[in-house]
């Protein structure tokens, strides 16, 4: 089925590379007028077909400037954040801050600087507007070692996505959170890096990250980018509120 997204507009954040590259390319390969946006602008060079443009998204003026020159749009794709690798013990202060403020509190600058415009919109049109948010399969639905505040942050995006839902629902926004397992991306590479200084290597540490999906291998961030289509359109006109596990059987 091809134009899917025809006559949407899109905002898609984190659209550098990985899961949010792939959802802005899906997007603009069905259709949507997609504004793609990364901290580092030049990761979005080759990015073909989209409007790019540096956002901090860690930063309100800079999100309510953004948010105030595109206007209405009709799908927000919020992709940007950052894994924190350690328990209670190794966060400190400043981590747990960061994990915060790049995992959640962007999130809920981006719904409140975009959705003015998307509940107009959603008016004018008749039509629903779409909110989707990365959360992850890693402690906010099933407990992962090491992942102590990044796990906090992705569960509160649960519990943001669901506030967010409640309180729209008749006004025609939908919210819903997407929970990826290990899905392979630059920023998994790093990881898988970053392990095998202390395991043997980085093959050693690809076989434990691969060793524990029942699946046998980790996700394409293509197949997270299909689902994300599927909320964003209107194929999915009547799911709102869901947290929605894309991770290989890993939390069963």
């Amino acid at each position: 089925m091809a134009g899917r997204l025809k006559g949407k507009v899109a905002v898609v954040t984190a659209a550098g590379q990985g899961i949010g590259r792939a959802i802005a390319e899906a997007f603009v390969a069905e259709g949507a007028t997609v504004h793609a946006s990364d901290l580092d602008r030049d990761k979005l060079a080759d990015l073909k077909r989209a409007k790019k443009a540096k956002l901090d998204v860690r930063s309100t003026k800079a999100v309510e400037a953004y948010a105030e020159k595109i206007g209405g749009i009709d799908i927000l794709v919020n992709v940007a954040g950052f894994v924190h690798h350690g328990t209670v013990l190794d966060c400190e202060e400043k981590d747990w801050d960061f994990s915060f403020d790049l995992n959640v509190k962007s999130m809920h600058r981006m719904i409140r600087g975009f959705l003015p415009g998307m509940l107009a919109r959603a008016k004018e049109q008749g039509s629903s507007g779409s909110i989707i948010n990365m959360s992850s399969g890693a402690s906010s639905i099933k407990g992962a070692p090491n992942r102590y505040v990044y796990g906090a942050t992705k569960a509160a995006v649960i519990g943001l996505t669901k506030s967010v839902a409640a309180d729209f629902v008749r006004q025609g926004i939908r919210c819903n959170a997407i929970c990826p397992g290990t899905v392979h991306s630059p920023s998994w590479e790093t990881r898988v890096e970053d392990l095998g200084k202390t395991v043997g290597g980085k093959d050693k540490a690809m076989e434990i990250f691969v060793s524990r999906q029942p699946m046998g291998r980790v996700g394409k961030a293509s197949e997270i980018a299909a689902l994300a289509l599927y909320l964003a359109s209107d194929e999915s006109a009547f799911t709102t509120g869901t947290a929605i596990p894309i991770d290989g059987g890993w939390t069963l």
